[in-house]
């Protein structure tokens, strides 16, 4: 089993190293065959995934065309792996700048714009507003400075809908409506297998 240590990395790495995942990431699944997270969408360097295979902590699932040699054999770099135990996903949702951007689909909660977003506070901290999932929303920046200070009421702005603490269940929803950039051919079948087919 891996260590808690290996587990944080599967949800930070792609944040904190995207260099390394340039080449040849390969695709963690978890042993149901999901990924292990839509967003960010859990990728390994290369690297970490031929060692995974060594420690025999995943199976290959698909393989790259390009070949990685060491001095005895050459491996083909693998695409998609999957982990041979069950990762369990975590429940809490952290409260972090970019989990509020994606509870609210990366839009201002007054005005529905895409745009220029930053935060703010439903009601003001000056009136005693505390910095909570219930309180704070994804604005943008003109209608951030149109409420200013001032409740709700006063400002003449409504919200789209009322924040509250998301589940896990609801960012993995949220996260499948934004992948990521790079998309490998053999992901595909891992990424949308579960989405609802367009009639």
């Amino acid at each position: 089993m891996l260590d808690d240590h290996h587990h944080a990395d599967f949800r930070t790495q792609f944040v904190r190293e995207p260099a390394a995942l340039r080449r040849f990431p390969a695709l963690v699944l978890n042993a149901d065959y999901r990924p292990l997270s839509y967003y960010p969408l859990s990728l390994w360097p290369w690297q970490e995934a031929i060692k995974a295979v060594f420690l025999d902590r995943v199976s290959i699932i698909a393989e790259y065309d390009e070949e990685v040699r060491s001095q005895r054999q050459a491996f083909r770099i693998p695409s998609v792996v999957v982990l041979k135990d069950f990762v369990k996903p975590q429940k809490r949702v952290a409260f972090t700048r970019f989990n509020l951007f994606l509870r609210d689909g990366f839009e201002c909660q007054y005005c529905g714009s895409k745009g220029d977003l930053t935060f703010d506070h439903v009601v003001p901290r000056s009136r005693g507003g505390v910095t909570s999932w219930e309180n704070v929303v994804a604005a943008c920046s003109p209608c951030n400075l149109r409420k200013a200070n001032r409740s709700l009421r006063h400002s003449g702005l409504s919200l789209r809908r009322a924040p509250g603490r998301p589940s896990a269940e609801d960012m993995h929803a949220m996260g499948r409506r934004f992948p990521p950039n790079h998309l490998h051919q053999t992901w595909m079948d891992f990424l949308y297998w579960d989405a609802e087919l367009e009639s």
